[in-house]
Order: C-alpha cells, then structure tokens, then sequence
C-alpha cells in the first residue's frame, strides 16, 4: 500500500491562503511560524526537530534530545523528511537528518489552554513508514466538533539498521533499539513543550499502529512511558509481536548491512564497523540498506531486540507480567479480523505446503528459548489445532474459497494472524484486567469492498477509519465513514477522558471495559456494532497462551 508525503502536503495544505495570517508558538528563544488551514480552523507545525541530526558522529547512537531551537527564527510550515527506507518510498522526500515533529491544533488557543494530546507512531515493519503519511486534521476537527478539542502530535523515527542496529558489536557499543529511543526523545519533547502549542503535558495518550504500537507497548514493559503519557492505544502490535532474540542472532544481517556499505564493505565481518559507518555518505547507507534486505534469512530483519536490564526491552513479556515489571496504565487494544493474510499471501509468502509451514515457523523463532524438540513438539500441536481445512482459515468467513491459492494459504494466515497478533492481545488484556487496570479491547471487522478478497479485514485496514477517510488508502464508503466518525469519537473520548463512552459525538454503542469477569471486545463493523464474547479461537490461543516464552511472548 503505497504512502508518501506527497498525499499529505496536497491533501492538508491545498486549501491554504496567504491572505489568513500564519500561526506562531514561542518556546525558548525561538518563534516557531506553522501554517494555517483556514477551512478546518486548524493549525499545522511540522518538520520541528526534537533531537540533533543523527548522522556523523550521532549516526548509530541514541538520539540528542533538543528541546530548544539554535535559531531566533523556525519555519514550521512544512513536513521535514522520513527517514531513510527503501522503494518504493521517493528517494528525495527522505534523509537521515529526519528527527522531526508535527503538530496539528484547533486555531485561536494559546499556551494556556491545556488540551489533550494525542501521541501518534506509525508502523512499517521497522523498515519502512513516516509520519507526513497520516494526516490528524481530520481527528483535530471532529474533536472540534464535538466539543472536546486536542492536539495531535507525530514525528519520525529512525528505521532499518540505522534505527534497529543488530549483532554484537551494536551489542558491545549499547547501540541497539535505538528508533525506540528516538520514540523516547519526541514524548520528552512534548513533555518540555506542548504547553506551548496549548497542549496539556499531563494528558498524552501514546497511540500506534502494527509497529507503532509494538514500540509503543515495550515501553509499558519498562516504566519508561511513565510521566511522559497517562494512557495508551495498540492497533495491531504488542511488545513480542515478531518475537524477539538477542541481538547476535542478527549477526549476518548487520554483516550484509556492512557488506552492501561500498566504503565500508571490507570490514563487514572484522566486528569494528561503526566508526566506518558514521564516516560513510547517506548514499553508500541506503546501497547497505537494499542489499540487507535481499539478503536476508528473516522476513523482518531489522526489529527491536533484547538489551539487558537497563534497556528498553530488558526481558519477555511474558516473564515482565510474571514478576509485575509494568506500567499500570489503562490502554485500549485491539487487532483486526485477517491480521494474517498480508504476509501469508504470494508474493511476501510462497508457503503451499505444512512442511513449509512448519519450515517458516521454527525459522522465525529459533534460536528458541526452550529446547529444539519443545519447539517442534508446539509447532505440530498447531498444526493440528488449525487444520487445514479452507472454511476455518483466514480470510475469515469466506467458506471454502481459496482464491486461486493452495489452500494452505488460508491455514498459515489462521496460524500467523493468532500467534503473532491475537494471541498476544488477548494476553495482555487479560494480565491488565487481572491486575485491576482498566482496559478496553475492540475486534475490527469491517468488510473491506475496495481491496482484494483474499486479504480479508487485512492488518492495517482500521489505520484510514482511525484517521478520518486517510489519504493515499482507497475511500470509505458512506455507511464506513459513519463507522470512521465513530471510531474517531471512541479514540478522541478515550483521549480525553479516558473513558470512550463520553457521550459526545456520535451516538454510538456503550464501549464495556475489559474485565477478569467479563472478557469482552467492542466488534467495530458499521452494520453490527456490539459487544462480543472474547473468546473465539478460545481452545487455539489458549494453547498458545499457555506456554508463551515457546513464542518469544
């Protein structure tokens, strides 16, 4: 699905007019001048740096905080630049120097005023993905309308090996996770300045999708998120989604990187690369980059890791619930109805047999943390649990139809999708209720008209109903965009008041909190828009959940 900047600046600033003064905010020495939207009474700063240029001697190392700006004046009119990825993102709207935040407000409020502040990540596997791709006017305006005016902030972080270093020289240096210390540095940003934009420091909600929201749920594994936001929202992701290793198991990985280097490519397996790397141009970067992806054993291989007891991702998840090690937040979570079917389709995936099932999953989770023969002996017990049989895969609701595909298709998405996303959700809703912290958790299944039925209600279909009608995704359809204004009231609700059921907005079904007694998710479908039961897969995820660290949970 393609996103660039492009739909944004045309989309958000198409209807700009000269003749409308252009809005400014003081924070330190520095007037910072944004762009007005007069057709939504909004206002728009962006491409605001939050941490010092990561490249030279910054390159490989966690970001500069920069809380203030080195000049008297700052044009915030525009978007910065995403960070370096690979097609089919435009090469000349990305660049390493892109550490920067956006900001979008209702016009005419000041430093005072305090309003809400919704903290957006976006997701992209780790490799790809921008915050100048999702545009929150639309969530500003309908928190306008609705009598509850907030703030909503992006930003960008760093991606691929630039952001996820692996191996053991990342390792020896500290240098790992670093597009999760970048995440860090921007809510401490909008700690020090929100105020300034009229946004209320101690009212944040972090929210993210797919990778976004992984990054954004290790840090309510770690206390880090803590004083920088109340409260949360995971769409698709949470902490151990792609599981996570060591970072020696990405060894060969940061040796392609290295290797695809031209300045850098004779030291690729010497374990004494970065001070090559931070020497070399952006150019030779991004050649590393396209060459670590072709060559690469993983289908993810650049991704969070495990960094000891002072990082970010000090352990599993599973064994931080064990021991209480987590933020006591309230959070809302939620996962689509086919989260499966993207990766399990052709071409990302040519899986037409069990045994290539079996292949693919003990590639993706070895080393294990249990011994070989465990793994082996779960993987079958999966096998048999999600049979293949075309009426109880993923798409589903779709019968017996395979699309033209082996019918194993539709058995690998059933296993993908449970394992790597609803699994988890489930997992964390019940550790968080059983803790007494309130949650709440949401299915999405609306039918997806406009895109091929063999993705389903596919991972990342909710992100255009979230954002209002999203440019660059293909439109709603009317009775959709009735479910988007809703959705959008949900979210905005629960931003606010942390609870979705303000009674603002659209009339809308009562959202139940998720409970130790009373498992319930909100099913998000325009035509039947009700409570259900949290358990269906109940027999397959339980046998999942039962032993998580098998899964890298």
């Amino acid at each position: 699905m393609k996103r660039g900047i492009l739909f944004y600046i045309f989309y958000v600033f198409v209807q700009f007019s000269s003749s409308f003064a252009a809005p400014q905010v003081r924070f330190g020495d520095t007037t910072v001048t944004g762009q007005d939207i007069p057709s939504l009474q909004q206002d728009f700063f962006g491409g605001i740096p939050f941490a010092e240029s990561p490249v030279g001697k910054f390159r490989l190392k966690p970001p500069v905080l920069k809380t203030t700006l080195d000049v008297k004046e700052f044009n915030a009119s525009s978007l910065g630049y995403a960070c370096v990825q690979p097609p089919p993102f435009p090469v000349e709207l990305m660049s390493e120097d892109c550490l920067t935040i956006n900001v979008f407000r209702p016009s005419s409020i000041g430093p005072d005023s305090k309003l809400p502040v919704l903290f957006w990540t976006y997701g992209g596997g780790f490799m790809a993905g921008d915050s100048g791709s999702y545009n929150g006017s639309a969530i500003v305006a309908q928190s306008m309308a609705r009598g509850t005016p907030i703030v909503f902030v992006s930003f960008n972080y760093r991606l691929g090996p630039l952001g996820f270093p692996q191996g053991r020289e990342a390792d020896h240096l500290h240098s790992l996770n670093l597009g999760i210390y970048d995440q860090i540095a921007a809510l401490e940003w909008v700690k020090h300045n929100i105020a300034s934009f009229g946004g209320d420091n101690e009212k944040v909600t972090a929210f993210g999708e797919s990778a976004g929201s992984i990054m954004t749920s290790i840090l309510f594994l770690n206390y880090r998120i803590e004083g920088l936001a109340r409260a949360g929202i995971f769409e698709s992701g949470h902490a151990m989604t792609l599981g996570v290793f060591h970072p020696e198991r990405g060894e060969i990985d940061w040796q392609n990187f290295v290797r695809g280097v031209p300045s850098c490519s004779s030291l690729a397996m010497t374990g004494n690369t970065f001070s090559c790397l931070q020497a070399a141009n952006s150019s030779d970067i991004v050649q590393g980059l396209l060459v670590s992806i072709a060559e690469s054993p993983y289908s993810f291989p650049w991704r969070p890791v495990l960094d000891g007891p002072d990082g970010v991702v000090p352990d599993y998840a599973s064994r931080r619930f064990l021991r209480g090690e987590f933020a006591r937040l309230p959070f809302i979570a939620g996962t689509n109805l086919d989260e499966g079917t993207l990766v399990a389709v052709p071409p990302f995936s040519p899986v037409t047999s069990e045994d290539e099932i079996v292949q693919g999953i003990t590639a993706n989770y070895s080393p294990p943390v249990v011994s070989p023969q465990t793994l082996q002996s779960h993987i079958q017990t999966l096998l048999q649990l999600y049979p293949d049989i075309p009426g109880l895969g993923s798409p589903y609701n779709t019968g017996n139809n395979t699309f033209g595909l082996s019918s194993v298709y539709k058995q690998f998405a059933a296993i993908f999708g449970d394992l790597v996303f609803q699994s988890q959700r489930r997992f964390w809703s019940q550790e968080y209720s059983n803790a007494g912290i309130k949650t709440y958790g949401y299915l999405f299944t609306e039918p997806q008209t406009s895109s091929p039925p063999v993705l389903g209600v596919y991972h990342s279909s909710e992100v255009p109903f979230v954002f209002g009608n999203l440019t660059g995704f293909p439109p709603l359809s009317p009775s959709s965009a009735n479910l988007s204004t809703v959705m959008m009231d949900y979210w905005i609700s629960f931003a606010t008041s942390l609870d979705p059921n303000d009674g603002r907005g659209m009339p809308r079904h009562k959202w139940e909190p998720y409970t130790s007694q009373y498992q319930v998710l909100l099913q998000l479908n325009s035509q039947n828009l009700v409570m259900i039961p949290d358990d269906y897969r109940k027999k397959q995820i339980d046998f999942i959940n039962s032993d998580p660290i098998v899964w890298l949970h």
